[in-house]
């Protein structure tokens, strides 16, 4: 895709933003051409301070800020505040992720902007629903994880886990990207924004919507199975004679007879009323692998991918942090430092081509005199 052609070209964004979540969402908008201000403390966001892993910078900040402009305020201080809120007076979107009731303090409310703003999209990103006793409560992505029950889905029988990247952070930060998307169609036809709340504990007890059905419909909870399939078997790694594991996956009947066929050459499995469905081969799984282990244990991981190939059934690695520079399906785009220097990060699942000149991680306040100038009274 060409930098000309990106689809949110025009689109005016000011976000006053840190750590994961809102930065997330609007770098996704920064990368299809809005014009993404992002506002930052005089002493950097919460995020430029996480480590000097890229060239000095945090591998954080790298990661979610390419294609901003960063302006440095006060916003206690009057004149600061004031930018802002002329900013805001000619922006398409506002995004903010401040800790809950500080939008309010700066003037910048759902009610006020509903009606000094009206064609205003408004994005509140907050940790729990504002209309919920947990409304005052602050969320960082590992309490929201716990709370919301993911980690007692995570890890061993033994040891519940966190998610090892920041999936509430995420979660969150691609639920406010798309309500972004929808309300701007929605404001093409009727003129008028709205005002949005994003909570991360919304976009965490969606992801748990499977554990908490089997629960409520069946009282049953779901396990933690570490690399296992909770309600899926066989979905899981074998370990093969060299030390390597190979994860299949049979999801299917048919995918079954094949594995039992193809892959374990024991056809007489298909048939065996212990396994003959996958809700009676994930009651019995301990007896499953006791059949399925020893098998791949006498085999070699190449040899067990040719039988899995044959069969025509699913399989992965399992791949260390040190494999995924190498990997084959691995894309990546690049991107400027402040300095000039370039380093390149994954290619964003959304968009279809790099950048045709790489975007810039912007030096905190780079911007600042620039759009104090654009923006005095």
């Amino acid at each position: 895709m060409s930098d000309a052609a990106r689809p949110l070209e025009g689109l005016f964004v000011v976000s006053i933003e840190q750590a994961v979540a809102a930065p997330l969402c609007t770098v996704r908008l920064a990368d299809a051409g809005a014009r993404v201000v992002k506002i930052e403390r005089p002493e950097g966001e919460t995020a430029r301070h996480y480590d000097s892993t890229v060239e000095g910078m945090s591998a954080y900040f790298v990661w979610l800020n390419r294609g901003k402009q960063s302006v440095a305020l006060d916003l206690k201080a009057e004149k600061d505040l004031a930018l802002l809120h002329r900013m805001v007076a000619q922006a398409d979107v506002l995004v903010q992720n401040l800790a809950p009731g500080a939008i309010d303090r700066l003037g910048l409310s759902a009610t006020v902007i509903g009606e000094k703003f009206p064609r205003l999209i408004a994005v509140n990103i907050v940790g729990y629903g504002q209309d919920t006793p947990y409304a005052s409560m602050r969320a960082y992505d590992m309490l929201v994880q716990a709370e919301s029950g993911i980690c007692a889905v995570t890890g061993t029988a033994e040891t519940p886990c966190k998610i090892g990247v920041s999936a509430a952070d995420i979660a969150t930060g691609m639920n406010a990207h798309a309500a972004i998307l929808e309300a701007l169609l929605a404001r093409g036809r009727t003129g008028r924004g709205r005002a949005i709340e994003i909570a991360m504990f919304d976009g965490m007890a969606d992801w748990m919507a499977v554990p908490l059905l089997h629960y409520e419909h069946t009282g049953r909870e779901t396990g933690r199975y570490g690399l296992a399939h909770a309600s899926i078997y066989p979905y899981r790694p074998y370990a093969c004679c060299d030390g390597a594991a190979v994860v299949v996956s049979v999801q299917q009947n048919s995918e079954w007879k094949r594995f039992c066929s193809a892959v374990l050459r024991r056809p007489d499995l298909a048939n065996d009323e212990r396994f003959a469905t996958n809700a009676q081969r994930v009651a019995n799984r301990e007896a499953l692998d006791a059949e399925v282990e020893p098998i791949f244990a006498a085999i070699d991981s190449n040899e067990a991918i040719g039988r899995l190939d044959q069969a025509q059934n699913a399989w992965g690695r399992v791949s260390e942090v040190r494999d995924l520079p190498l990997h084959k399906a691995l894309r990546r785009i690049e991107v400027a430092l402040p300095g000039g220097k370039r380093v390149t990060v994954p290619k964003p699942s959304v968009r279809s081509a790099a950048f045709e000149t790489p975007p810039t991680v912007p030096g905190l306040g780079a911007d600042t005199d620039r759009i104090r100038a654009e923006f005095e009274t």
